[in-house]
């Protein structure tokens, strides 16, 4: 590269000169973000999947989980929404030592499991930046953009066509 100098607007003295200027190695070291402060002594997170909203509230303590005021076995019915949830506590370890709250709307059972796994994820992130490899790699802080194709005129369904008949 040639050499080059820019002069700055508020006055000519002060250039900088781009061809000499020596291209030191970035230091490879991990500096450990900080937690976010708690908003009331909560961390927020939120969560969407298809056409569900969470807003998950995490805070110290073994209360439990509380979606939309019940607990987890009585709101999602069928263990596999309940077993996505649990699963992202026990990969992080935190099973019995945070309370979560959820406000869940929109959608149906799995669609709202599937955004309160997202926002829980975002929540812990917020209380403990130290998990952020265990949630990547599991893969609960990435969202799932699959949504419900849409029905096309002339058609049946999204897909499916009407019956052909030949005569």
């Amino acid at each position: 590269m040639t050499e080059e100098t820019i002069a700055t607007e508020s006055s000519e003295s002060a250039a900088i000169t781009l061809g000499d200027a020596p291209v030191e190695a970035a230091e490879d070291t991990f500096v450990p973000r900080e937690p976010a402060a708690p908003v009331h002594g909560w961390w927020w997170g939120t969560g969407r999947r298809k056409a569900s909203v969470a807003r998950v509230r995490v805070q110290p303590g073994n209360a439990g989980i509380l979606c939309n005021g019940k607990p987890l076995e009585e709101y999602f019915c069928t263990p596999r929404d309940r077993n996505s949830v649990i699963a992202v506590l026990e990969a992080t370890n935190m099973l019995g030592q945070v309370n979560v709250k959820a406000n869940l709307t929109g959608g149906g059972t799995t669609g709202q499991a599937g955004a309160m796994v997202m926002g829980l994820a975002r929540a812990l992130l917020g209380y403990d930046p130290s998990v952020e490899g265990v949630l990547r790699e599991h893969g609960f802080l990435s969202r799932d953009a699959r949504r419900v194709e849409r029905k096309k005129y002339g058609q049946r369904g999204a897909r499916r066509r009407f019956q052909f008949s030949k005569r």
